[in-house]
């Protein structure tokens, strides 16, 4: 196959153009994701004072002329209407994910012609041009090896870096210049390995972490991406966020890896779907509001059903892991087929009633134990104070991430003692869950460092920490640019429960996203005082490293501090340690 950005660039498609229409750039659909389980490319268009039903007639009506007229008939068209727009996608082959890009413009330049009375381009000058790409891009290889792969029920990963077939120690790798023959490939060596897909608003990370320490006591090299970094084992591959599909190659790819948790993000789900449909666990831990208004989701519905994707990677006997507490969840069960396994904090929701009627494993709260139902008449238990991230059920957000792992890690053959281990031995501290109600001492203080940074996650945290005893509380307040003055209000509000003697609003210069300095940590001020806070309270720090050298300053024997830290975290490791 040729270079990719080559590829990338080959046509430059342009079509009408108006005010009151918004096109956003066009992704490739990498594997199964919010629309569908196919390979493709889709675009969202944001447009006012246009019909939707017309808008998608017309989207029917000239993508499927592009499809024909590409010889792709047996490729389909999908759309999605959300408030103020519409999704629009076509499937295509997986060795023609940048001719789809294409194609999708290619039908969206009639569609904005039909709509603004322009003069469209001819179309078979436009299919020819789109045809030499094709050819450039196809790979028959590759296609070969893939229906291969899927004759012999073994994952194929593939981008820009090459092909590989299987997972960790049942892997390989090829360049895409040397994809091998079908018949050269040494199929009975290559295997996956157990897979759990984990997503949500929050709790996302740590339920990965601790379903990877878990896996890990069972005698398993662990191959885990998060938010933070891809790890296999205790070597860190790479830093950053690799919640998305990328990380998850990366994961898999690695020879020494036996098992695989894999932390999923909204944002990689959207922009290019997931990386294999061959796991055989997927959990989502909640719906909250968080980065609403993005590609086309703007409701919590929305979010659900984008979060479900994870449901569509898991094998036919695969187990869908949900939080019956959620009603958003609980709601968007509706569409879902799969096998499901519910966890809660009440032993009386209806979900987990109906599943132990129907024989179905549960996990559940039950006088302050953890009970995992195997789905007959056998139940095994811990109780909240062998486990330490509850905080003895103070922390009711970890008492659910814990709900959860041990529904995951039941689900992928991990036993009862085992998992009873790993809850007991996994402390939420700066080594085995960095960012996530890590605690220090300083000067005979408590202090608490979270990434918590939505109102659901901030609601739990100042929750947790409320019920926690001290003299004077000091809390430092942050949040990201691209929140609304409404969820930095709400953010603001929900931080109030912790009871704070002090607030340090904190700049966040490299997350900003189109405001000012000075203008989020305005709007926290502004939201503490119409809530009742005493302005002459708060105090502003050009930085969250700065902001907890004030508070670290102040604390005395018996204070507790909440450090709500989303940037800059080494640096306030750093000085606490």
């Amino acid at each position: 196959m040729n270079d990719s950005d080559d590829l990338s660039t080959a046509l430059d498609i342009s079509w009408a153009q108006a005010h009151h229409i918004r096109i956003d750039p066009v992704r490739r659909l990498t594997g199964p994701g919010m629309l569908w389980d196919r390979t493709g490319a889709v675009v969202d268009v944001h447009f006012e004072d246009i019909e939707t039903a017309h808008l998608l007639g017309l989207w029917k009506t000239h993508a499927r002329r592009v499809l024909d007229a590409l010889g792709w008939q047996g490729e389909d068209i999908m759309h999605r209407a959300f408030q103020g727009g519409a999704t629009l996608a076509i499937s295509a082959p997986q060795d023609q994910l940048y001719s789809a890009i294409f194609a999708v413009q290619t039908a969206w330049h009639f569609c904005a012609a039909d709509l603004l009375g322009a003069e469209p381009q001819p179309f078979e000058p436009m299919i020819t041009d789109l045809k030499t790409v094709m050819a450039r891009e196809a790979n028959p290889a590759l296609v070969a090896l893939i229906n291969a792969a899927t004759a012999h029920d073994v994952d194929i990963l593939i981008d820009e870096d090459g092909v590989s077939i299987g997972h960790g120690i049942g892997s390989q790798t090829w360049a895409m210049i040397d994809i091998p023959a079908p018949k050269d490939v040494e199929w009975r060596a290559l295997h996956d390995v157990p897979l759990a897909f984990i997503t949500g608003t929050n709790g996302k990370t740590t339920t990965t972490r601790l379903c990877a320490a878990i896996a890990h006591l069972d005698g398993n090299v662990v191959g885990q991406t998060s938010t933070d970094m891809v790890k296999v084992g205790d070597d860190i591959l790479d830093r950053g966020d690799y919640s998305g599909p990328g990380g998850a190659r990366m994961a898999l790819r690695d020879k020494r890896v036996q098992f695989a948790c894999l932390e999923v993000a909204r944002g990689g789900i959207l922009r290019r779907g997931l990386a294999t449909r061959h796991a055989r666990v997927a959990v989502v831990t909640n719906i909250a509001n968080d980065h609403l208004g993005e590609y086309g989701i703007m409701t919590l519905a929305d979010l659900a059903q984008a979060k479900f994707a994870v449901a569509r990677a898991l094998l036919p006997d695969g187990i869908l892991v949900l939080n019956a507490d959620d009603s958003n969840i609980v709601d968007a069960t509706a569409h879902v087929s799969k096998r499901i396994c519910w966890f809660s904090l009440d032993a009386k929701s209806p979900q987990i009633t109906q599943a132990q009627m129907l024989g179905q494993p549960c996990a559940y709260l039950q006088d302050d134990v953890l009970v995992y139902w195997t789905g007959t008449e056998d139940a095994w238990e811990i109780p909240l104070k062998d486990v330490p991230i509850t905080l003895s059920g103070a922390a009711k957000h970890n008492m659910r991430n814990a709900l959860a792992a041990i529904c995951a890690c039941s689900a992928l053959g991990i036993g009862a003692e085992t998992i009873q281990k790993g809850l007991s031995a996994f402390v939420s501290d700066q080594q085995n869950n960095p960012g996530r109600f890590n605690e220090f001492s300083y000067n005979g203080a408590r202090v608490i460092v979270d990434f918590a940074h939505n109102a659901h996650s901030v609601a739990a945290v100042c929750d947790a920490t409320a019920q926690i005893p001290a003299k004077r509380r000091f809390l430092m307040l942050s949040q990201p640019g691209d929140h609304s003055d409404h969820a930095i209000g709400e953010v603001t509000t929900n931080a109030l429960e912790f009871r704070p003697d002090l607030i340090v609003t904190a700049e966040i210069a490299d997350h900003l996203r189109g405001r000012l300095l000075g203008e989020t940590t305005g709007v926290i001020r502004a939201s503490a005082v119409a809530a009742g806070f005493s302005g002459d309270n708060i105090m502003a720090a050009s930085s969250p490293s700065v902001g907890t050298k004030i508070i670290l300053d102040k604390l005395k024997p018996d204070d507790l501090a909440l450090l709500l830290v989303l940037s800059d975290r080494d640096a306030v490791f750093q000085s606490l340690a």
